[in-house]
């Protein structure tokens, strides 16, 4: 860009004849021929061919200017190199400059001195000389070439024409600026005017200044100008756009008051002002806490001022939206009936006294302190055993309304959270949005799932968030990043469910008192089938009572051959296949009512998908029924081995774990420790292979729990007595023979009894674990405590002279 504030001065300034002021100094001594009087500046460069107005400051060149005046010389401009230096030396100053003329000189009424003059030529100091008050320097002058061949002349014309389209971009420049600078023929004259004007640091200036070279000046500049022209059209058109922008805005003002103003005039009711007064009214009675309502009439007062076509307007909208929907004011609860609550849940729930003993003691314990911080109930069992339905009688129980987030495979902490306002679709978590379907904060939330939470990654750890939601000594001041206020959640019933604990995160499992729910006996699901799953089939199906009758008998063959699970969920839809096939038959016409009995269910269900294979697989020497815990129940684990000629290698097949591996090298190495103790024929294991094999091969196993099994396996093999087939055992075992505890021992025995096993060997140390199992398994299972390998052996295997092994143990 161009500087015209120095040209514009000087122009409107006549050249009138130098006088010098009254009251001068004596004369001092000539000035050579070859010299000049010198006058620093601080910040002003002075080109030949160029008149321009200075400020005389210091005393000293004040005296310099007079004397130069008084001698009729003129005086050299020079610029400091170093401009904080206010006596400056000859190390302080540039040594090109130029000379000038001063065509006027004036004192102001407020003593300052200032003088306008013209650029005569540029010089070089060759010298400083001593003897004056003021500089003075031996200087040689540098005049450019007359020469004007065609590129110096291409290039003097196309700066004059870049430098003409420039200053018609600039604002206010005088016209004697311009008609200047189109009157210039001379390259060099116009290279010193346009480098005058230029409006660009006076280091470049000064550069500028000491390039001798026309053509490379002229060649500088023009990239200079270039520039700034450059620079000009760009926020011309930014202005221009601008410009139109705001025109636009306020033409639509304008448009909406004249709509308002004949809006008003008619009678007609503003659809906004209508808006706001009635989310005005909507805060006001939400019931909101101080904090919360200081933020929502601040939101309020935005919107109100914003036209309804600003994008931010709908968000603000949707904001407030969700705070006066929100359950803030708080709501008297319900009398919590204990003997309601139990007959409610014996009424939902066939068997699981211990479960719905600890229930009633909760709801016994809010109903005594009902701002107490109660724990967390966490069902965990397999799926189909309740656990939701659970949660479904505790809401019923206690008159409260009931809410399910299911937080299976989340794993962004904003679907806990929120997210921020300034995301397009932003919303709060799914904690407040399942409050705000409620309507309540006194309500059962279940939070289902939760051992299926994504793990924390770039998206946040949503079960850190959940901290906040269930830790009762934080959410009373929850704060959902969507919403940015507290909200109080110590009135809500959390519940949570859960398949296995291990998933869950320590920290937050600390927060909640975990509930077993292990899975049901086949007598239990007899009972679940009669009492809830039939009759809901029947009405899913369209059937009455007296149209589809299920005898007992067919319901236990679907429970014991075509269902082998914890839960009930497969019994359920097995179920559901016999009263649609009996809703087929009666919608042909051809029969009005239908029973279905035990042998009925091969045309209906096909055949039987269980068989009882145990005593078919323990035929033979070798193989042992084991007992597993697996997330959907327990299970029956067949652990088969087999001996070829080798070279002692053992040889593990079935997928099987690290530890699950560590148990069968270990029950190898006891077998040979103690394999002629038990009469085993332990002899030549160096020069043979054992082949240990888990079947079902492509699901991965693991845990210790099979080291009894897999000795009890070897021992068969080495002794070639089979596994006696009503036997199934669980536990870990040592180097000494010693059988240790484990865990999920109610879900091994109930595994057991659905496979139709008689005998369960278990560790002696679980005998606490007895408790846990229902009565009616304990009364058809016969149970051996284990303290060491060889009493599993005498058991198993009926061998004598393990019994007498066993006999003569201390």
């Amino acid at each position: 860009m161009l500087d015209s504030s120095v040209s514009g001065a000087a122009a409107g300034t006549p050249a009138t004849p130098a006088s010098a002021p009254s009251g001068a100094k004596p004369p001092l001594k000539p000035i050579p021929e070859d010299a000049l009087i010198v006058l620093p500046l601080f910040d002003t460069v002075v080109f030949p061919h160029t008149v321009v107005p200075l400020l005389i400051a210091r005393p000293r060149s004040q005296a310099a200017v007079q004397e130069a005046m008084r001698q009729e010389r003129p005086i050299g401009v020079l610029l400091q190199s170093r401009v904080e230096a206010e006596d400056p030396r000859p190390d302080d100053l540039h040594w090109v400059g130029s000379s000038v003329a001063v065509l006027r000189y004036v004192t102001g009424p407020d003593d300052s001195h200032r003088l306008v003059g013209r650029g005569l030529r540029r010089f070089r100091v060759l010298q400083f000389l001593d003897g004056w008050p003021f500089p003075v320097a031996q200087v040689q002058y540098i005049d450019d070439a007359d020469r004007a061949d065609a590129e110096i002349e291409g290039r003097a014309r196309a700066l004059k024409t870049r430098s003409l389209e420039t200053l018609q971009l600039l604002p206010q420049v005088p016209a004697e600026m311009t008609a200047a600078l189109q009157a210039l023929n001379s390259p060099a004259e116009l290279a010193d005017a346009v480098s005058s004007v230029l409006d660009i640091p006076v280091a470049e200036k000064q550069s500028l200044l000491e390039t001798f070279d026309l053509r490379s000046r002229l060649d500088r500049l023009l990239v200079a100008v270039t520039h700034r022209l450059e620079v000009l059209k760009v926020s011309r058109d930014v202005a221009d756009r601008t410009r139109e922008s705001i025109g636009d805005v306020n033409r639509k003002h304008l448009l909406r008051e004249q709509m308002r103003i004949i809006q008003k005039e008619l009678g007609e009711e503003e659809g906004n002002a209508a808006e706001i007064a009635e989310l005005d009214a909507a805060i006001t009675q939400a019931g909101m806490p101080e904090e919360v309502e200081k933020a929502a009439r601040k939101e309020l007062r935005r919107l109100e001022r914003m036209p309804e076509a600003a994008g931010e307007y709908s968000m603000v909208r949707t904001y407030l939206d969700w705070l006066v929907e929100l359950p803030w004011r708080s709501e008297p609860t319900a009398t919590i009936d204990i003997a309601e609550a139990r007959r409610i849940l014996d009424a939902d729930h066939f068997g699981l006294e211990k479960i719905k003993r600890r229930i009633l003691e909760h709801l016994a314990v809010h109903k005594l302190n009902p701002s107490g911080r109660s724990p967390i109930l966490c069902f965990a069992g397999p799926p189909g055993v309740g656990k939701t339905s659970l949660g479904q009688s505790i809401a019923k129980a206690t008159g409260r309304a009931f809410a399910r987030v299911s937080l299976g495979g989340v794993h962004d902490e904003s679907e806990i959270r929120g997210h921020r306002r300034t995301y397009i679709g932003a919303l709060p978590g799914n904690i407040i949005q399942a409050l705000r379907k409620a309507g309540t904060t006194h309500c059962v939330m279940m939070l289902d799932e939760i051992d299926k939470l994504g793990a924390g990654g770039m998206h946040g750890d949503p079960a850190a968030a959940l901290l906040e939601v269930l830790d009762p000594e934080q959410n009373n001041s929850f704060r959902d990043t969507y919403l940015a206020v507290p909200f109080d959640l110590s009135k809500v019933m959390f519940v949570c469910t859960a398949n296995m604990l291990d998933t869950i995160p320590g920290p937050l499992r600390d927060r909640m008192e975990v509930i077993q729910l292990p899975g049901y006996t086949n007598q239990e699901k007899l009972q679940i089938a009669r009492r809830y799953l039939l009759p809901r089939q029947l009405a899913a199906a369209g059937l009455t009572a007296g149209q589809c009758q299920v005898t007992d008998a067919a319901l236990a063959t679907i429970v014991s051959d075509y269902t082998r699970e914890a839960g009930v969920r497969n019994l359920e839809r097995e179920i559901g296949s016999v009263c649609r096939h009996v809703a087929v038959r009666i919608a042909e016409g051809g029969i009005e009512r239908m029973s279905i009995d035990a042998g009925d269910l091969h045309a209906v269900l096909g055949p039987k998908r269980f068989e009882a294979e145990v005593a078919m697989r323990t035929g033979i020497p070798g193989v042992a029924t084991g007992l597993a815990w697996t997330p959907v129940g327990g299970e029956i684990l067949f652990i088969e081995a087999a001996r070829t000629p080798g070279s002692g290698r053992l040889i593990l097949t079935g997928q099987l774990g690290d530890v699950m591996k560590e148990s069968a090298q270990a029950a190898l190495s006891l077998v040979k420790a103690q394999g002629a103790a038990l009469g085993l024929a332990s002899e030549g294991l160096d020069k043979a292979d054992i082949h240990v094999h888990v079947p079902a091969g492509a699901t991965p196993k693991d845990g210790p729990s099979a080291g009894v099994a897999m000795f009890i396996a070897l021992s068969s093999l080495l002794s070639g007595q089979p596994v006696r087939a009503d036997v199934a055992m669980t536990g870990e075992i040592s180097l000494r023979g010693l059988v240790l505890p484990v865990g999920g021992i109610k879900e091994k025995v109930l595994a057991a009894l659905r496979a139709g096993i008689s005998t369960v060997m278990l560790p002696a140390r679980n005998r606490r674990d007895l408790e846990d199992i229902p009565e009616e398994a304990r009364a058809q299972l016969r149970f051996v405590w284990l303290e060491r390998v060889d009493e599993a052996v005498a058991v198993a295997l009926e061998l004598e002279r393990v019994e007498k092994v066993a006999a003569d143990q201390p």
